[in-house]
C-alpha cells in the first residue's frame, strides 16, 4: 500500500472524517411506543360495586354471670334493632367468654343452657318489654327492657327494684351438670342509684 503524502493525503483525511461524521448523524433512533387507546366500551364501564360487609347486630350489655369453678365469665347481651327496641327474633343473647383461657368468646353447649346458664324468654307485661328467667334460678323472673335508649335487666334485690349488673354463682359439678349452692345478685338500686347486692339460695 502506497503512503499518502501531502495534501492529498489531508484532504483523504478530512473527507474520511466527514463521512464517518454523517453516518453517526444518519443513524436512526428508535421509535417511541405508540400508545395503543383503550377500547371505547372500557372508558364507558361502571366501576363494580363493593359487596356489602356482612350486617352486625347492635347489642348492648344486660349482666354477666361469674363462678366460682374459673374466671369463665357468661354474658347476656341486649338484642337491639334499627330504632333501638329489643329485636323479637332475639332479645337477649348469651356466649361464655374465656378469660381462663385465650378470651375468646364461645357457645354454650346444650348441658350449659340446660342446667345453668340457659335462658327462656317471653314477652312481657310492659310494652317492647320481654321477662326472662335462668336455667339456675328459674324462681328469680328479670324484666328486660329499654329505658332513654339504654336496654337493662331488672330484678327485686333486698325487696327492692333494681337494675342487676351481675351474678355469682356458687356450684358443684355432678355427673349430670353443675348443681348451684347459692346465687349472689349484684346491682344498682333503681330509685337511688347506689350499690346493692343479696345472697340466695336456691329453691
Amino acid at each position: 500500500m502506497k503512503k499518502l503524502t501531502g495534501r492529498g493525503s489531508v484532504l483523504a483525511l478530512l473527507a474520511a472524517l466527514s463521512f464517518a461524521g454523517c453516518t453517526g448523524l444518519l443513524r436512526p433512533k428508535p421509535a417511541a411506543p405508540v400508545p395503543v387507546p383503550a377500547p371505547a366500551a372500557a372508558l364507558h364501564q361502571a366501576p363494580v360495586p363493593e359487596k356489602p360487609a356482612a350486617a352486625r347486630k347492635n347489642t348492648q350489655p344486660l349482666f354477666v354471670i361469674e363462678r366460682n369453678k374459673n374466671a369463665n365469665v357468661v354474658h347476656y347481651d341486649a338484642s337491639l334493632t334499627a330504632d333501638g327496641s329489643l329485636d323479637p327474633a332475639e332479645p337477649v343473647v348469651s356466649y361464655w367468654l374465656m378469660l381462663a383461657g385465650d378470651g375468646s368468646r364461645k357457645k354454650l353447649n346444650w348441658l350449659e343452657k340446660k342446667k345453668a346458664y340457659g335462658i327462656k324468654i317471653r314477652p312481657g307485661p310492659a310494652a317492647g318489654g320481654y321477662t326472662l328467667t335462668l336455667a339456675a334460678a328459674p324462681w328469680m323472673p328479670l324484666a328486660i327492657k329499654t329505658a332513654g335508649g339504654a336496654a337493662r335487666a331488672e330484678v327485686a334485690i333486698n325487696g327492692q327494684p333494681a337494675v342487676l349488673e351481675k351474678l355469682f354463682i356458687q356450684a358443684r359439678d355432678k355427673l349430670l351438670g353443675p348443681k348451684v349452692e347459692y346465687i349472689e345478685l349484684y346491682g344498682k338500686d333503681l330509685r337511688t342509684g347506689a350499690a346493692c347486692s343479696e345472697k340466695m339460695l336456691p329453691r
